[in-house]
This record gives structure tokens, sequence and C-alpha cells, in this order.
């Protein structure tokens, strides 16, 4: 075993290809894993508040009324196919392919996550014009809740992106860059994750 294959993480790795970053990488990844985990811990209560709430509808809609399978597979399907192209950005990272084809990966990540920030807002209208308002109940408080974090989770995530695709444009591929965008891919895929989670519990556990 090398003295490169010592330091392994969480993540990508850039053993191989770029040393120095993989091992200042080493320290920087374990502490954002931390805070991830904690992350991990608010989305965890609030998937047990969501559990705890659902037949409190007071009356008010439930989740047949108001959720909708279709709506939700296609924001599904536009947040994992952001994640194949994250993950094709951290391999052009990580093989040291031209900037601008990691920009490309970068943009393309980007405007994936704006398409899902728009079916989700739009779904958040439709609600409300349903009358399915996060104060009309405690199931639709904590729908909204839950929803609302992750929503808001992903629009952070594309703030991100924007910083690094210019990050990589004025400064290149340096080791800083690359260590934030290392940093931006396991929260991205972590995003992914928390909704497949929703999606499985929140649509088709209320659909079914």
């Amino acid at each position: 075993m090398t003295a490169v294959d010592h330091h392994r993480h969480p993540g990508i790795n850039l053993g191989h290809t770029d040393p120095d970053t993989h091992e200042q990488a080493e320290e920087t990844l374990f502490g954002f894993w931390i805070f991830l985990m904690s992350d991990l811990v608010l989305f965890a209560l609030l998937f047990a508040t969501y559990a705890s709430m659902m037949g409190s509808t007071d009356g008010g809609p439930g989740p047949r009324d108001v959720l909708e399978l279709s709506s939700s597979a296609l924001e599904t399907g536009v947040l994992l196919f952001s994640s194949l192209t994250m993950g094709m950005a951290s391999l052009a990272m990580k093989y040291k392919e031209p900037p601008a084809r990691l920009q490309m990966w970068l943009v393309a990540t980007l405007i994936l996550g704006l398409v899902f920030l728009w079916l989700g807002g739009s779904e958040f209208v439709k609600m409300a014009s349903e009358g399915a308002s996060a104060q009309r109940s405690g199931w639709t408080s904590a729908l909204h809740a839950l929803l609302g974090t992750h929503w808001l989770h992903v629009a952070a995530g594309c703030v991100w992106l924007i910083l690094s695709i210019l990050q990589v444009a004025i400064f290149g591929p340096q080791s800083p860059v690359k260590l934030r965008l290392m940093r931006l891919a396991l929260f991205w895929h972590l995003l992914d994750i928390v909704w497949i989670f929703i999606f499985s519990v929140v649509y088709l556990g209320g659909l079914a």
C-alpha cells in the first residue's frame, strides 16, 4: 500500500492525480462529513414530525388531495440526473480535464437544480391555492417544513454552484477550489438521498 492509499476518505479521491490536494482533503472532508451528519439529524427530526402528524388534517386536505405522483416523479428524475452531472464534474476535476468541461458539467447541474426549484415552487403555489397552506393543519405544517427545508438546501446548493463556476473561471482548478468542489459534491449527493426518502415516505407512502 502506498502513502497515498493511506489517505482515503468518503467522496472522490484524488490520490493518483493530485496527491497534495488529496492529502489536504483528508481532514477537510472529515470535518464536512460531521456537518452533513448534523444536517441529517435535522431531516430525521422533520421526518419524525411528519410521521407523527400524518392523521392531523383537522378536516382539511390530506395527502391524496394535494400530492401528485407525476410532478414528484419529475422532480425526482431532475434531481437524480443532476447527481449524474455533478459526478461527471467530479471526474472532470479528478482527471484534470479542461476547465471548460468542468464548468460545463457544473452549469448543467445548476440548470437542473434551478428546474427542481421551479417545480418545487410551483407545487407550493398549487398547494396554497388548494387550501393546503402551511397553517391549515398539523399535517400541512409538517409537510411544508420538510419540503421547504429541502427546497432551501437545494437553493443554497445552487448559490454554491454559481460561486464555484465563477471560482473555476477566475482561479482555475487550484487546490482550494478543488476542495470546495469536493464538499459541494458531497452536499449535493446528500440532498439527492434525502429527496429519495421524501419521495418514498411523503409521496409514495401518502398516495399508496
